[in-house]
């Protein structure tokens, strides 16, 4: 401050109404313009995070929707795959199965058409009538010469009477998903597709059906979706600002569905095309998808969520491009493109009212300024000479020598004047009572910091008990695993098992039992993790010891058995937990493999890999109370060198960072690299291979592995 001032003349003087007036205009206008400045900052950056956040959970809800989505074809194709094995389903003759076919569409009311196609050609489904809505049975065969015939059902799915039959031949197997799920060899998407009936863009959902041994093809069970109808409801039912569009096209740039208003189909009834993003008439689907292509140069190169902003039409727009990837043949995009005038118009309203109010303040602040300076200078200089008397020490009002009457008619500046008589002993006693205020002070601060640590003593309480309740639960499920000790005293075999739960409490469960020369080995894998999954594992490894120690090998009443016991405690639990498990009898170099559950690898000494699919062998565990008639077995001998890969889902199905499945392909790879080796060597080669797989990713199942192997 001495610095300030030291620029002027000693002499020099300025008027007390120009000192008071000139800095106070100053600090007003400086306010005013610093307000209004960061105002409108603040509205950018939080129009920025707002849409950034819209943006990112719209987004998210329709990846969610679309899993949700197009997961219900694939569990019904796994359903009518079991079906046709069982001859549940007749598609050769057409003289059962539509009633399940019926239910199925009466529960999943985006499903299409729901049908399966054998190795004849022949077909047989039931679809929901493009016209009305109604489902009607439909099937060809050799009785109907290769064409079509439809059927009118009741509300119990029994066909009542014959409705039409089309001209053309039809053969299932020359249909696309046929092709493509007979090509795959497991559950696949087809191309988006005109549909054969309804002249609609389908989406088929396909799953290759083969004999119990695995080796020769029965068909095919597919499930088709119409894309344009249902799931673009869901679009523009999203909220997404005023103006901002939301859609979904596949990588080479159709526009699969959209919420804008226009027709994703082009051309007429008997030729239709699909509708090109970038030839879209709405501007903001047709816009961005323009400005995706020209940044990236091409929609193969998206590999992961990106967040952008470009201009359209002078207009910024932000926009947000996720790429949707199922596993199964789906690579999709979902665009969302939100416009900033959507948000920024009352931002830019407000911020003109908020100038327009702070320079009336202005205004009228000056003028009352100019006032007040007037009435307040005469009567401060005299309170001035007041104050200089009492910086020297003169704390009476005698000393003071300052009248009312010299003060002017404010009330303030005269009760000021009064307050100087009374100063000093004021003074005087609140540094007296100071000390005493301090202490009154701390007592109640202390007060109140012990009722805050009570508060966190109870807290600490409470956490600590949850956390023991959790690792009591999580401690019982380590105890009953099989020891090593254990592991090692079982004769001629080498075995070696690993399990990490994703959560404190797992949901994967595995045993080795030995009673007598059988060695009896289970893995299972409950719906989800956490406490109650953890609780139905104990259930599992409780029944499975009970029935080994009572020596019941005969497989299908051990899984029966298991089964109603573990059904019930589901039941009286009110939960929908259920789990899928294989159990494996050993004995003197042959393997019993019965219950549904992974891929079982037989791993030869050459190293040679065998997979035996289970879903023939059982059902899940718990979900219904009488699964007999589904339960099966298969045997396998082992020679010295041979063993047993048993695993859970969460390796095949572990993701990296990059979203990419670690896959059975690269399981096989290390197993077989690593087979020369213990059953705990390869046991290490495969976790480090998943963990370095998963690198810094989260883990979302439980890991599980079990090996044997016959030395």
């Amino acid at each position: 401050m001495r610095r300030l001032f030291s620029i002027f003349p000693r002499d020099f003087r300025v008027p007390i109404r120009r000192v008071l007036v000139v800095p106070f205009v100053l600090q007003i206008c400086a306010t005013v313009g610093l307000v209004g400045y960061l105002s409108f900052l603040n509205s950018q950056q939080t129009v920025q995070s707002l849409t950034s956040q819209l943006r990112m959970e719209v987004s998210a809800r329709i990846q969610k929707e679309l899993q949700g989505y197009f997961e219900t074809p694939h569990e019904i194709n796994r359903l009518n795959a079991t079906a046709l094995i069982h001859d549940v389903i007749d598609v050769a003759n057409a003289t059962r199965g539509e009633a399940q076919l019926y239910q199925q569409m009466r529960i999943a009311p985006n499903i299409a058409f729901v049908y399966c196609g054998n190795n004849r050609g022949d077909f047989f489904g039931v679809l929901r009538a493009p016209e009305d809505g109604s489902l009607q049975l439909s099937y060809s065969n050799a009785a109907t010469k290769g064409k079509r015939q439809y059927y009118m059902l009741n509300v119990r799915g029994q066909r009542t009477y014959f409705s039409h039959q089309l001209t053309e031949t039809f053969d299932a197997r020359q249909r696309p998903w046929y092709r493509a799920a007979t090509q795959a060899q497991q559950p696949v998407w087809t191309d988006v597709y005109i549909a054969f009936t309804t002249r609609l863009p389908n989406i088929t959902a396909g799953l290759p059906v083969y004999d119990r041994s695995g080796q020769r093809l029965l068909g095919v069970c597919a499930a088709d979706v119409v894309l344009p109808e249902e799931f673009r409801d869901f679009l523009r039912e999203l909220e997404i600002g005023k103006s901002g569009q939301a859609f979904v096209m596949d990588r080479e740039g159709r526009l699969i569905s959209s919420s804008a208003d226009e027709p994703l189909m082009l051309g007429d009834q008997d030729d239709p095309k699909f509708l090109q993003a970038v030839n879209s008439q709405d501007p903001i689907v047709q816009g961005t998808t323009q400005y995706i292509l020209d940044h990236f140069g091409s929609l193969q190169e998206i590999v992961r969520s990106r967040q952008l902003n470009f201009q359209l039409e002078g207009k910024r727009h932000f926009v947000q491009v996720l790429p949707f990837n199922d596993g199964r043949g789906l690579d999709w995009l979902i665009v969302v493109a939100i416009p900033e005038t959507d948000f920024m118009g009352q931002i830019y309203a407000n911020n003109r009212n908020t100038i327009g109010l702070m320079l009336l303040a202005l205004g009228i602040a000056i003028g009352i300024g100019l006032l007040i300076t007037r009435w307040l200078t005469q009567p401060v200089l005299r309170i001035t000479q007041a104050s200089e008397a009492i910086s020297k020490g003169a704390l009476n009002r005698r000393d003071l020598r300052l009248r009312e009457s010299q003060t002017g008619p404010i009330s303030e500046l005269r009760t000021l004047a009064s307050a100087f008589d009374s100063m000093a002993s004021q003074l005087k006693t609140s540094f007296e009572t100071l000390e005493d205020k301090v202490r009154e002070r701390t007592a109640e601060l202390a007060n109140a910091n012990a009722q805050i640590s009570t508060l966190n003593d109870k807290l600490k309480a409470e956490n600590l008990r949850m956390g023991a309740e959790l690792d009591v639960v999580r401690r019982i499920q380590q105890m009953i695993l099989p020891k090593d000790e254990e592991l090692r005293k079982v004769k001629g075999l080498d075995i070696v098992g690993f399990m990490e739960p994703a959560d404190e409490v797992g949901g994967d469960y595995y045993d080795v039992l030995q009673t007598g020369d059988i060695v009896t080995l289970g893995i299972g894998d409950v719906t989800g993790h956490g406490l109650e999954s953890g609780m139905l594992m104990l259930m599992t490894q409780t029944a499975v010891r009970t029935l080994q120690e009572i020596q019941e090998h005969d497989p299908i009443k051990f899984l029966e058995t298991l089964n109603r016991t573990i059904y019930q405690n589901v039941q009286r639990m009110d939960s929908e937990k259920n789990l899928t498990l294989a159990i494996l009898n050993y004995s003197d170099g042959c393997v019993s493999i019965s219950g549904q559950h992974e891929e079982i690898l037989i791993v030869r000494a050459d190293s040679t890999i065998e997979s035996i699919d289970t879903i023939d062998l059982g059902m899940p565990i718990g979900l219904d109370d009488n699964i007999a008639d589904f339960i099966n077995y298969v045997s396998v001998q082992l020679q010295p060198g041979d063993g047993v890969v048993l695993y859970t889902d969460g390796i095949p199905e572990a993701y990296n960072l990059y979203k990419k499945q670690y896959g059975m392909s690269r399981l096989y790879q290390v197993i077989a690299h690593s087979w020369s080796g213990t059953a705990d060597e390869v046991k290490q080669a495969i976790i480090h291979d998943v963990k370095a797989f998963i690198g810094a990713q989260k883990v979302f199942d439980d890991i599980t592995l079990l090996i044997l192997k016959r030395r």
